[in-house]
């Protein structure tokens, strides 16, 4: 594929795809970050601000300026019952994970080897395995880029819930993320319900056991985005009503799900996809992971059209089958901005 920009991004996106931009920065600090994006934005320039790139399908070149996050600094202190960290937007999130745990700082064990970038953690509301970010994030910094000037939501005004946060919302496209701060309780609480980790249910497990546990888990059923491009989990599971659910278990006892509040069930789409016959399913260079049907992977020579055509069809399939409607966890990136798959 020819790019039509003289900056190639498929080393900055983990789906290693051949697009391209017209302008690329690299920012190094916080300073040069917020002077950066925010003359951007006052002169209504087309500006992609990038993390690790692991959330994000490139559809077309990329018709502005893509700036790359690489701010690096944390900062700790404490009381008697916390640690507090802060943490700059630009810290890889799986290095974080385990900064925290060498340092015995527990909780975001479960979270180990997401890809992606702390500045982004907030904005998707990243999770796994019983936990997600919310749980542990005091604070979040953001620039108002209409502005210029600096705030700071709390946890709670941050509005998380499932894949989603203010940042996704009323803040989408208005707000510079700069600093994550983090609390963790000194009394350590495992979260051990999900999946492998209720092997591990016993007095004496630790952090390091559960941390282990997970990029075990991770590796054996995730391909490592630099063999195999790949964006992790490629849809949310979707939330349905638990009446619907329970019609669902009539023809197909062997279901996934799990009470999400009141009258509601988050339904595995993994094992939809799984059981509508769709692992390995490949359109053009793009396929269905044959390990984990959540994923979706790139076998070499993908283009986004083959990505875009093989999610489309996955939704369709599953629609059809199930009744329910999937929708993708990453971004999708034309020209001029975000669009819909």
């Amino acid at each position: 594929m020819q790019a039509n920009h003289p900056f190639s991004l498929k080393s900055f996106n983990t789906f290693a795809l051949a697009h391209s931009c017209r302008k690329l920065v690299h920012a190094l600090s916080t300073e040069q970050l917020i002077e950066t994006c925010y003359s951007l934005f006052q002169a209504s320039e087309p500006m992609l601000i990038l993390g690790g790139g692991s959330n994000v399908i490139f559809c077309d070149d990329f018709d502005g300026t893509v700036v790359l996050v690489e701010t690096k600094g944390i900062d700790i202190t404490e009381d008697l019952e916390n640690h507090y960290l802060s943490v700059a937007a630009g810290e890889n999130w799986h290095e974080f994970v385990y900064f925290c745990l060498e340092r015995g700082f527990a909780g975001l064990e479960n979270l180990a080897l997401i890809p992606g970038t702390v500045g982004a953690a907030p904005i998707q509301n990243i999770g796994a395995y019983g936990v997600e970010v919310e749980k542990f994030c005091d604070w979040v910094e953001y620039v108002d880029l209409s502005s210029g000037e600096f705030v700071r939501l709390s946890a709670r005004e941050c509005a998380f819930d499932y894949r989603d946060s203010i940042f996704k919302n009323r803040l989408q496209g208005k707000a510079l993320i700069t600093q994550v701060g983090f609390k963790f309780p000194k009394q350590w609480a495992p979260e051990l319900e999900y999946g492998p980790l209720k092997e591990l249910k016993q007095p004496d497990v630790t952090p390091r056991q559960v941390f282990d546990c997970i990029c075990e888990t991770r590796r054996s059923k995730l391909p490592d985005p630099k063999i195999q491009g790949n964006a992790g989990s490629f849809f949310k599971n979707p939330v349905i009503d638990t009446a619907q659910f329970e019609r669902l278990t009539e023809s197909n006892p062997s279901i996934v799900g799990y009470p999400h509040g009141e009258g509601k069930t988050k339904v595995a789409a993994g094992w939809l996809i799984d059981n509508a016959g769709l692992k390995g399913y490949k359109i053009g260079g793009a396929a269905v992971h044959d390990k984990q049907a959540l994923v979706l992977v790139n076998t070499g020579d993908a283009t986004s059209k083959d990505i875009l055509l093989l999610a489309k069809s996955i939704v369709e399939k599953i629609e059809l089958k199930f009744g329910i409607a999937l929708e993708p966890e990453p971004r999708m990136i034309g020209a001029d901005g975000e669009r819909s798959l």
